[in-house]
């Protein structure tokens, strides 16, 4: 298993937004991520800066920070069930799968100025680890 957990301030998302608009936003954020934080009123800041958190928090799991990764590989939708989950495209969908990743799971959160994500990847693996003084016997 794998963590990753970034935390981003809200307003840093919205000056980007303001200053660089369309190119920063088509640059970070698919096309569907777009469209659900644009839908209802004054809450697209904090769903933007919650998605770049979950991309930011999955690179971080994943161990990808130096791995040349384009932004919109890594996709966090949003479920019927009000949950999101994370849709990994292209590259970093090969890296994952030869990292033999098997799931990732994501929870997102905005309160005041901050948006938080933490991302666990599952990873499955054929090394075992030994921790000193735990066995499988006393588990």
């Amino acid at each position: 298993m794998r963590v990753g957990f970034d935390l981003v301030q809200i307003s840093h998302i919205e000056a980007s937004l303001e200053q660089f608009g369309d190119r920063f936003s088509q640059r970070i954020f698919t096309a569907d991520e777009l469209h659900y934080a644009y839908l209802g009123e004054g809450l697209h800041a904090q769903r933007l800066a919650a998605r770049f958190a979950a991309k930011e928090a999955t690179i971080k799991a994943l161990q990808l920070s130096h791995s040349g990764i384009g932004w919109k590989d890594i996709e966090i939708k949003k479920l019927q069930t009000g949950a999101c989950e994370v849709a990994l495209h292209d590259k970093v969908a090969r890296l994952a799968k030869n990292m033999g990743v098997s799931r990732i799971r994501v929870s997102l959160s905005h309160e005041g100025d901050y948006a938080g994500a933490m991302v666990t990847a599952f990873v499955k693996s054929s090394d075992s680890i030994d921790i000193p003084g735990l066995s499988n016997e006393h588990c």
